[in-house]
């Protein structure tokens, strides 16, 4: 996905992840919501409260400004509205949360152990994981301590909730999320195999050549 030249684009990119996100059972009914940030604007666009990701239309979408006030478009915003803003203003660099509530990230996290990167594309598309504890869903303190991991890492696991990835465009943070889910699974059946210390190897991390978050 190419980054968006309006907000029908930004839209439609955001319409096409949500099916994609149910279709690969990344969330379930209204569960997780999206957002992109509004190109050349001090806006974002995201889902509005109670939407399923796989049957959204473009009357869906809540429009919000980084200081959190409603603009014209869907009237109630998701209740996770505040996790996308504080993730912008954190990070000017980003224009695209997904927000997603994998089975294996969330479990491995729960159960006391890290997401391991095992392969190149976890490496090259997850970078590294971020964890945030517990805290109500559309809480000031998730929301806040999001942002804070948002500012060392573009994949964040929020405990016993779920995830949110972060991009430059949609594509890219769907992507992060893919993989990291990914990763999950694979640490999950290493772990069952009893292996507690296999991953990429860190030389050939230090030296995949990455932008800064």
């Amino acid at each position: 996905m190419r980054a968006p030249a309006t907000r029908d684009e930004a839209v439609g990119q955001l319409v096409e992840v949500g099916r994609l996100a149910v279709e690969r059972g990344l969330v379930l009914a209204s569960g997780g919501n999206l957002s992109a940030r509004l190109p050349g604007e001090t806006e974002f666009v995201v889902t509005a409260a109670g939407t399923w990701l796989d049957r959204l239309t473009s009357a869906d979408f809540s429009v919000v400004t980084l200081d959190g006030a409603v603009t014209p478009g869907a009237p109630k915003p998701s209740s996770e509205w505040k996790l996308h803003q504080r993730t912008y203003r954190a990070r000017p660099d980003v224009n695209a949360v997904v927000h997603l509530h994998p089975q294996h990230a969330v479990l491995v996290d729960a159960l006391g152990h890290r997401i391991r990167l095992i392969t190149l594309d976890h490496a090259w598309y997850v970078r590294s994981v971020g964890t945030v504890p517990y805290s109500p869903n559309g809480s000031d303190e998730l929301a806040d301590g999001a942002a804070e991991q948002a500012r060392q890492h573009d994949c964040i696991v929020l405990s016993h909730h779920g995830c949110s990835a972060l991009g430059p465009d949609v594509g890219m943070a769907f992507r992060r999320a893919l993989n990291l889910e990914e990763a999950a699974t694979a640490t999950y059946r290493a772990l069952l195999l009893g292996d507690t210390g296999c991953t990429f190897p860190p030389e050939g991390l230090a030296g995949l050549r990455h932008d800064p978050p």
